[in-house]
């Protein structure tokens, strides 16, 4: 029996591929920070970084070594465990959620049948570590603004676990790599046109809008980054924060808010199909075409998100909570009504005669 299919092996292979996917995650999320400051600046009329390294490419790894170099302050009073605690908890739950993400046919870290149902669990955990940090800081100011986030967390997270039932119905599982591969082929197969079934395009083109619009407001993006409203809460729940606290809850705020690309592209635009048949490539090249493919939607999404940062004006937080409340609930409710109805009459369901 070969040694890398004994415990020991397996566990080797797994730990590689984790700090594999980490690595990958962490640089990628450096060169994206350079890509959000720059679209930024763009729509300024500024230079945005330009400085560390050539186009200022190096300036995300210079502030990491600024943060990790600077002494962490405790404020008097804090819960110190608590207050040390939290950014942690907010830095692994936002890497936990990378482990069912597939990033070509097989390239995922496990594979299991109830993916989606992992990823709202980890989001549902998520909103701990803003709450404790909030909390723990002992101040009025991060308090708010931990509060705030809390709530519009949880008020989108309705709406998207609604918007992802109409695509688990659509696909008739909840394993990522299946709900990729039944999209194969051209792009017209995609779920956000329906999966193939034309009709239901009226209905998974908006809930593609609704997701990325709700994932703006799961993250704290901008428009709805009213958790850290610096003209109302002095920056919100991490005020208090400095050095490497600080560095962990801002990567695992951008971690998710990629990680929500990655999940758009997966669930409404094929994953990593480039929307044609490729034919017979050799597998090497196919796996290449593949992550690559993957890589520039997960890329583009965060293209959006980023150009609607700059160009979008902040929401009042009454305006934020009527949208996702009176507007997203009743619309995703709809939308998952229609689905399961057309799963039963027009489709069928599979063993029902």
């Amino acid at each position: 029996m070969s040694f890398w299919s004994t415990p020991g092996g397996w566990t080797l292979i797994t730990v590689g591929e984790v700090l594999l996917v980490t690595v990958c995650v962490l640089i990628s999320l450096a060169f994206l920070l350079w890509g959000d400051r720059k679209i930024w600046a763009g729509v300024q009329w500024r230079k945005g970084p330009n400085v560390v390294g050539p186009f200022g490419l190096m300036q995300s790894f210079a502030d990491f070594g600024k943060f990790v170099l600077k002494e962490p302050v405790i404020p008097d009073g804090a819960d110190k465990a608590v207050f040390i605690l939290a950014p942690i908890i907010s830095f692994v739950l936002a890497f936990g959620a990378w482990a069912v993400i597939p990033f070509a046919p097989g390239w995922v870290v496990s594979n299991i049948n109830v993916g989606i149902l992992y990823l709202l669990a980890i989001s549902s955990l998520g909103v701990y570590g803003i709450i404790m940090g909030g909390w723990a800081s002992n101040s009025k100011y991060p308090f708010l603004g931990s509060l705030r986030s809390a709530a519009q967390m949880v008020s989108y997270e309705v709406s998207i676990g609604f918007v992802l039932i109409t695509v688990i119905l659509l696909a008739g599982t909840m394993n990522l790599q299946s709900i990729v591969a039944q999209q194969a082929g051209w792009f017209w197969h995609w779920n956000v046109f329906g999966g193939g079934s034309w009709p239901l395009v009226v209905i998974m083109l908006p809930m593609s809008v609704v997701f990325f619009i709700s994932f703006l407001a799961e993250t704290n993006r901008p428009p709805f980054d009213l958790p850290e409203a610096e003209s109302e809460l002095v920056a919100g729940y991490q005020v208090e924060y400095s050095s490497t606290p600080y560095l962990l809850f801002m990567i695992g705020e951008y971690s998710n808010i990629v990680l929500m690309c990655a999940l758009i592209s997966i669930l409404f635009f094929g994953g990593w199909n480039p929307g044609f048949p490729l034919g017979s490539p050799p597998a090497w090249v196919a796996y290449i075409i593949y992550l690559l493919t993957f890589i520039l939607k997960t890329v583009f999404w965060f293209f959006l998100v980023a150009v609607a940062k700059a160009i979008v004006p902040r929401y009042r937080y009454d305006q934020l909570m009527r949208l996702g409340w009176k507007v997203f609930l009743p619309l995703s409710l709809v939308a998952v009504v229609v689905v399961a109805a057309w799963r039963v009459f027009a489709v069928g369901v599979p063993g029902v005669q």
